[in-house]
C-alpha cells in the first residue's frame, strides 16, 4: 500500500522538479495530497483489522478541513505518524509535518515528502553557531520559506516539538524536567506563528499515549499487538501575544518560552494521569 502510493507521488515530484512552473506545482500539490490522503484511508483499514485495538479520543469536536491548524504534538514513536494521519484525515486539511532537513537527502523519501510540500527544518546546534556565528538565524529563515507556501490553501502544520522521539536515555541526556517528554523546542513553532500567525484559525495541542504498549508502540502497530491509542485534543485560540520576534527579541523569546514550558508540564501531567488510570483499571 505505501509503494503503491508513494511511487505516483515520487513520479510527480520529477515532474515537479524538471517543470518548474506555477500550475505545473499546484497541480502536483493536489495530485500529492489525494495520494496521501489515500494512504491514510490504508492505513485506516489495516488498523481496523486488528480487533483487539481500542481508541481513546477526545477533543474533535469543531474540527473543520477549510480552516488553518498549527499543531503541536508530543512524539513517542514512529506510531504517531500513523496515529495522526489516520485519525485527522476527515476532519483536518492533509498534514504537513515539520522534517528534519537531513531527510530531504534520503533517496526517494527526501523527493516525496518535497511533492508533499513538508516544510524542512534546518537546526544548527550551540556549538556550531558559536564556530559559525554567520550561521545565526538561517534555520529561521528556512522555517519562514517553508511557511510562506501554505498561505494559499487551508493547511495543517505539524510539529513534534520535542524535536526527537522520546527515550528514557535522550530524557536522562537532556536533563528533562519531565518524566514523560523531552524538552519542547520553541523556535519552529514560533516562526512558524510569526509568519501565518493570523492565517491559523486554532492551535490544536495533541498528546498521544500508548499506555498498554508504552516501550515498543511501533512494532507492536506492525504486528498486531498494539491495543490501546490515547488521542487528547485541546483546541487553543493562537493569542496575539504569540506573535513576535522569536530571533531578535529576548523579552518575546522568554514569554514564549515559558508560554510552552506550561503547556508541556500541563501534558506531562495528563500523560501521567492517564497512565496511572490505565494501570488502575486493570486491576
Amino acid at each position: 500500500m505505501t509503494i503503491a502510493c508513494s511511487v505516483p507521488i515520487i513520479v510527480a515530484g520529477i515532474v515537479k522538479l524538471l517543470l518548474p512552473l506555477p500550475p505545473v506545482w499546484r497541480a502536483v500539490s493536489t495530485f500529492c495530497n489525494f495520494m496521501m490522503y489515500c494512504w491514510c484511508e490504508g492505513l485506516a483499514a489495516l488498523l481496523h483489522l486488528n480487533p483487539y485495538l481500542k481508541w481513546d479520543v477526545e477533543g474533535l469536536e469543531g474540527l473543520n478541513k477549510k480552516n488553518w491548524y498549527l499543531l503541536i504534538c508530543n512524539h513517542r514513536s514512529w506510531a504517531d505518524i500513523v496515529v495522526l494521519c489516520v485519525l485527522f484525515r476527515k476532519h483536518i486539511p492533509m498534514n504537513k509535518f515539520f522534517l528534519k532537513q537531513e531527510l530531504a537527502w534520503v533517496p526517494f523519501i527526501g523527493l516525496a515528502c518535497w511533492a508533499l510540500d513538508m516544510p524542512f527544518m534546518k537546526r544548527y546546534s550551540r556549538s556550531y553557531l558559536i564556530r559559525h556565528p554567520e550561521r545565526r538565524g538561517k534555520d529561521v529563515e528556512t522555517t519562514r520559506r517553508s511557511c510562506e507556501k501554505f498561505r494559499l490553501h487551508p493547511t495543517t502544520i505539524v510539529n513534534f516539538v520535542e524535536g526527537s522521539r522520546f527515550t528514557e536515555e535522550k530524557r536522562r541526556q537532556s536533563r528533562s524536567p519531565y518524566k514523560n517528554l523531552l524538552p519542547p523546542k520553541a523556535a519552529g513553532i514560533a516562526m512558524a506563528l510569526n509568519v501565518l500567525g493570523n492565517q491559523f484559525d486554532k492551535m490544536l495541542n495533541v498528546t498521544l499515549c500508548y499506555p498498554e504498549n508504552d516501550e515498543t508502540p511501533f512494532s507492536d502497530m506492525l504486528s498486531g499487538k498494539l491495543t490501546r491509542i490515547v488521542v487528547r485534543v485541546n483546541m487553543l485560540p493562537v493569542a496575539e501575544e504569540l506573535h513576535g520576534d522569536y530571533v531578535n527579541d529576548k523579552n518575546f523569546k522568554r514569554h514564549f518560552q515559558l508560554w510552552l514550558n506550561t503547556l508541556w508540564n500541563d501534558k506531562d501531567v495528563l500523560i501521567e494521569n492517564l497512565k496511572a488510570s490505565n494501570k488502575n483499571a486493570g486491576h
